[in-house]
């Protein structure tokens, strides 16, 4: 049994997370907790309850619609909690320049500007830069992953005649749509900032399956475990990739406006089947067909997860303990 104050077991609890800069925020169905390593070496939390969607409105407990439920919650606490770990990281950050300029010039006005720049970070954390950086994010991926694939797509029509057919267009669109994904991913991988995360990544899902293991919650048990998990994010997009490619192809049209705008109206239905696929495979992943299921996705884990070290596992348990401290 894992080493917490919680009563409940493994079986109870279905728990997830998210790295963050320089940290890690993991949820239990009603709480979550971020945590992240501030440069004198301590560990920050902060944790909440959480209500989830479907107990606001029994529609959002409903199949398919619920997947949509989710992704709509994960993306708006995965916001939230990463504009908690940039601000922490802030804090450090203008410290250290405050403490540099005071000790290179020994000015006021470089602690009065340090002030300054702390009072507006202090904004990150309403509910507008939330939404907004939800809007903003929504559109770039509707534009990089359904306007721009669809564009190519439209423009290969006019130079190979067998993409007229709807079952190839949409085939085509979808190994493109997959294509951009894959070089997106490799380019941010590039990133010495985002290799960090990635790393915080991986022990986000050491940690994951060693509760789901029923041991305790520890560095030494959490090592051994793997760094690619079939409920990974990365692995639910590579589903939505897929069943994209399939619902699309129910809806024919033939105007490329109207096209667009039923790629976008059908995204809940994708996602929301992506959802019910990935719940389904996940548990049984290492059978058969489901095993095949999942694998593409555990494959493309091997980009956005690296081993950890040490004390990044520690932050990423020390997230998930206080965030089951938090459930009832």
């Amino acid at each position: 049994m894992a080493d917490t104050n919680s009563n409940s077991s493994p079986e109870d609890i279905l728990v997830g997370g998210q790295a963050v800069i320089e940290g890690v925020m993991m949820r239990t169905p009603r709480a979550y907790a971020v945590a992240v390593r501030r440069l004198d070496g301590n560990i920050e939390v902060k944790k909440e309850k959480v209500k989830r969607l479907s107990e606001r409105c029994k529609i959002f407990s409903w199949l398919v619609i619920r997947g949509f439920a989710v992704l709509i919650q994960s993306l708006a606490l995965g916001i939230k909690t990463l504009n908690y770990s940039v601000n922490v990281s802030m804090q450090d950050l203008e410290a250290r320049e405050a403490a540099e300029a005071e000790a290179a010039t020994e000015s006021k006005a470089a602690n009065s500007n340090v002030s300054e720049k702390a009072e507006k970070k202090k904004t990150g954390n309403s509910a507008i830069p939330v939404a907004s950086s939800m809007i903003l994010g929504m559109a770039a991926a509707v534009l990089l992953f359904i306007l721009l694939p669809l564009g190519l797509t439209n423009l290969l029509k006019g130079w190979f005649t067998v993409i007229e057919n709807w079952v190839v267009f949409n085939l085509v669109d979808g190994i493109i749509r997959v294509v951009i994904f894959f070089a997106y991913l490799m380019a941010i991988s590039m990133l010495k900032d985002i290799q960090r995360v990635f790393e915080y990544h991986g022990a986000e899902h050491k940690v994951v399956h060693t509760w789901e293991d029923g041991e305790d919650l520890t560095v030494a048990n959490a090592r051994r475990r793997s760094i690619q998990h079939p409920r990974c994010g990365t692995s639910f997009l590579m589903f939505v990739m897929v069943v994209s490619i399939l619902v699309f192809s129910l809806f024919k049209f033939h105007a490329f406006w109207a096209i667009f705008l039923s790629r976008v109206v059908l995204i809940p239905v994708v996602s929301g089947l992506s959802y019910e696929l990935i719940r389904l495979s996940a548990p049984r992943c290492k059978n058969g067909l489901f095993r095949l299921l999942v694998l593409p996705g555990l494959m493309l884990q091997r980009i956005t997860a690296k081993e950890p070290s040490d004390d990044q596992i520690e932050v990423a348990i020390r997230a998930l303990r206080e965030s089951l401290e938090y459930e009832v």
